[in-house]
Order: structure tokens, then C-alpha cells, then sequence
């Protein structure tokens, strides 16, 4: 059972105009807008009471864009959880998600653990746009990587189709609740073991030593109330707070040169 105070961050993660924001406005307030806007950084929290656990979840959706690697690496170090996004009428966008998945692999010795959800965005769009299948992309990760923690499905912001299942999709990937249905989509794997952690290869020395990591916090805080959504086990937490921005540089440097020494454990079966 998670302990009230906790809290868990969900980054969402993918290259510029997949949907990103598009997915977790409509999760979160019902609402889709077909302008794009490009997004720097923008925070999102909500509480969730699942009866026997409360959840506390961060929702950080970054950037598609590539001109804050700092900023992207303090977000990776300190998810709890990844949303991989890709366009289903882009095969460049895909190519992306493998990017940014490579970036976890490099920066995060526990990646296997992390719950992944790895959405293709724009079903709604007419069949003969569509450039990449659901089986393609099940295919590479039951391939390259076969003990994740994942699960593809593809979905539609526009039209409001499998967001929900996207985000509830965490429960079953976090051993919080039994494996509900399927739905669309895929599972690629998984591994046994316990839910989320707050532990980050980023805060573990080589000797083992933990060290708390603290989320960085940016961007706007959204307010409406959202429906049931994202889950996972915070298990063996210490309790986080707040950083300011000039703790979160100095962290970025120190959590930089870490990042090394770690490294060097992270490798894939």
C-alpha cells in the first residue's frame, strides 16, 4: 500500500507534434485542440483513490524538441514511469521513441523495472496515411529488449479512443492491481517484482549506496479534476520536496557526473 505522502512521476516522452500534450489534456480535462503548440516543459498533478491505494502522480510532458538535454536528463533520472509517443503516420516519429527509449537504457541501470507505455497516437487518421503498424513496433521490442516492463497500444486524441486504457494500462504494468483487459495494443514482456521505485542509476553510487531523488518541478499546475488514470506502486519510497530551479541545476551537475560511474552497470540481456 502506498503511503499517502507519496507521490510518482509519469514522464511522457516522443518527438515534436506526436500528441504528447494532445494525450494528457484529454485524459486529464476532456479537451482536444488541432492547433500545435510547442511545448517546453509543463507539470500536471492529481490525486487518484483506488480504494486500497492513493496515488499522487506528476504527469510531465516534455518537449519533442532536443535543445534541453540537461532538462531532459533530470526528467528521465527522476521518472518513476515513461509515456513513449509516436504518430502512427510517421515513421521518423517512431524513430524518435527509440531514441528516447535508448536514453533510458543508457541513464537508468533499473530501466527493466520501469513501467512503459509505448502509444501510437492519430488512429483516427484515414487507413491510407497509416505508415506504421502495431505489429511492427511489438515486434521490435519483444526483439531488442524482451524483459521490459512495457505495453504498445495505439490511440486517438482527436477522437477520444483508448486514452483512458493508455493511462490505466500502469496498474497492471506496476503489479498494483491483477492484469484487467487487454484493450488494443500489445505487451512486449515483463518483469516480476514490485511497483514503481523513487531509486535512480542516476543517485546509486557504485558501491549500492542510495541517495533520495527529488522530481524537478516545472511548469503549470493543472487544477480540474480528471477521471481514474495512471497507476503505480510507489514501494519503498522516501518521502520527496520540492527542489528550486538553482537546487535542480547544481543536482543536474552532480546527478551529471554520477551518471558515468553508472552507466557502466547498465547493460541488456
Amino acid at each position: 500500500m502506498a503511503d499517502h505522502g507519496e507521490r510518482i512521476r509519469l514522464v511522457m516522452l516522443g518527438g515534436a507534434g506526436v500528441g504528447k500534450s494532445c494525450i494528457v489534456k484529454r485524459f486529464l480535462f476532456g479537451t482536444f485542440c488541432d492547433r500545435y503548440k510547442s511545448t517546453v516543459e509543463d507539470l500536471y498533478y492529481r490525486e487518484y483513490d483506488l480504494g486500497s491505494v492513493t496515488l499522487k502522480v506528476d504527469m510531465l510532458d516534455t518537449s519533442g524538441e532536443l535543445q534541453f538535454p540537461a532538462m531532459r536528463r533530470l526528467c528521465i533520472a527522476t521518472a518513476h514511469a515513461f509515456l513513449l509517443v509516436y504518430s502512427v503516420t510517421c515513421p521518423g516519429s517512431l524513430e524518435c521513441v527509440k531514441r528516447c527509449l535508448d536514453e533510458v537504457r543508457e541513464q537508468r541501470a533499473d530501466f527493466q523495472d520501469i513501467p512503459i507505455v509505448v502509444a501510437g497516437n492519430k488512429i483516427d487518421m484515414p487507413a491510407v496515411h497509416r505508415e506504421v503498424r502495431v505489429d511492427d513496433v511489438t515486434e521490435w521490442l519483444y526483439c531488442e529488449m524482451p524483459k521490459l516492463r512495457v505495453k504498445v497500444m495505439e490511440c486517438s486524441a482527436k477522437e477520444d479512443r483508448n486514452i483512458k486504457d493508455v493511462f490505466r494500462s500502469y496498474l497492471s504494468l506496476s503489479k498494483i492491481l491483477p492484469e484487467a483487459s487487454e484493450g488494443s495494443g500489445a505487451g512486449a514482456g515483463g518483469s516480476s517484482g514490485g511497483g514503481l521505485k523513487r531509486r535512480s542509476s542516476a543517485y546509486v553510487s557504485n558501491k549500492g549506496s542510495r541517495r533520495s531523488a527529488s522530481p524537478a518541478v516545472s511548469g503549470a499546475e493543472a487544477e480540474a479534476s480528471g477521471s481514474a488514470g495512471p497507476a503505480a506502486e510507489p514501494t519503498g519510497l522516501s518521502r520527496f520536496k520540492p527542489r528550486s530551479r538553482s537546487l535542480i541545476r547544481r543536482s543536474s551537475r552532480k546527478a551529471k557526473q554520477q551518471m558515468r560511474d553508472a552507466n557502466d552497470d547498465c547493460h541488456v540481456s
